[in-house]
């Protein structure tokens, strides 16, 4: 975060540096505000461009048995542009390295997905889980190992993490 913070003003003083050659090289006749809008305008477009490019730096530093089994877009009104593009705020990811098929029978695997959320200083979180491949039946569990009944969900027969779990 210290470090966005470090570039996001790096970007700010090269731009607001271009407005200040093109007022050069026009002998002064550029006026004098295009330096500060320069500057609020290059620190925008970095924010902007961190911000789209969040997802793919987080698939980069992800180990590779791991897979990413859902993202979700979020289109806000304080940033006008994600209506035009919606950027990806949060994905789910599924440690292959987790998947355990010794708990009840060979329809039954137990995993650990890891939740990522694009905030300042990122967020992730982890829970284990329950799926029932023939049925599709996803259970969360408890951090004693308990099933969760009332947080069981129905998977769609070609959902990622259903397809990745139970290869």
């Amino acid at each position: 975060m210290f470090w966005d913070l470090v570039a996001t003003v790096f970007a700010g003083l090269g731009a607001a540096g271009i407005a200040y050659g093109i007022r050069g090289l026009t002998m002064k006749k550029a006026p004098k505000w295009i330096i500060p809008v320069f500057a609020g305008l290059g620190m925008m477009g970095y924010q902007v461009y961190i911000e789209y490019t969040w997802f793919e730096h987080m698939q980069t530093r992800l180990p590779a048995d791991t897979e990413v089994v859902s993202t979700v877009e979020d289109q806000v009104f304080w940033r006008p542009w994600s209506y035009a593009a919606p950027q990806i705020t949060r994905f789910t990811v599924l440690d292959k390295a987790s998947i355990s098929r010794d708990v009840v029978g060979d329809d039954v695997v137990q995993f650990v997905l890891y939740r990522f959320k694009s905030s300042y200083g990122d967020r992730v979180a982890e829970k284990a889980y329950l799926l029932n491949c023939r049925s599709r039946e996803l259970v969360p569990l408890s951090k004693a190992g308990e099933p969760e009944i009332p947080g069981m969900k129905l998977l769609p027969s070609g959902n990622k993490l259903l397809v990745a779990a139970c290869r």
